[in-house]
């Protein structure tokens, strides 16, 4: 007698059966810790308490500030846009914030589609302006675009650590 798909799947059944899924409580706690984590790599990188993370750069622009309603789409793209930011800096202290922001970005796809919401990709013509803006500030001010950067991270950060205490929109 043949097989086939059928009984592969009748033998695997107790074994799939028996899976459970991460419960979407822990995958916010996680995204919580990390937030957290990040915050307190930032902390640690002494001269980034020198600006603060309201105060307007001349040339900075583009590098995302405050945002007073936070949905998962606007965080994601905001990490986006500092990660394009932190990867274009030549910092050895950021490479392992770029790397937590990529895992925070993760998370943040997992509670969205928990919730059934599209997180929008970041635009490729976006992503070129920003690299663009920022070869120009690169070469004038190198030392001010990582402090205005990792200030604004910070601050970042603690909105959507609030915001995911308030359960956010798509």
């Amino acid at each position: 007698m043949h097989c086939g798909v059928l009984c592969r799947f009748l033998v695997l059944w107790p074994y799939l059966s028996s899976i459970e899924a991460v419960p979407i409580r822990n995958v916010q706690d996680d995204t919580k810790t990390l937030i957290r984590t990040i915050i307190t790599r930032i902390i640690d990188i002494s001269h980034t308490h020198s600006v603060s993370s309201k105060q307007r750069v001349t040339g900075l622009d583009f590098i995302p500030g405050l945002h007073p309603d936070l949905s998962l789409s606007t965080m994601d793209h905001t990490l986006a846009t500092y990660q394009q930011i932190l990867a274009s800096l030549p910092s050895k202290n950021l490479v392992q914030i770029t790397n937590d922001l990529e895992n925070l970005r993760d998370l943040l796809h997992l509670l969205a589609t928990s919730r059934s919401c599209p997180l929008p990709q970041v635009p490729q013509a976006q992503e070129l302006q920003t690299l663009e803006s920022l070869d120009g500030v690169l070469e004038a001010s190198l030392f001010s675009t990582e402090v205005v950067a990792l200030s604004r991270l910070q601050g970042s950060l603690q909105d959507m650590l609030q915001q995911l205490d308030l359960d956010p929109g798509c």
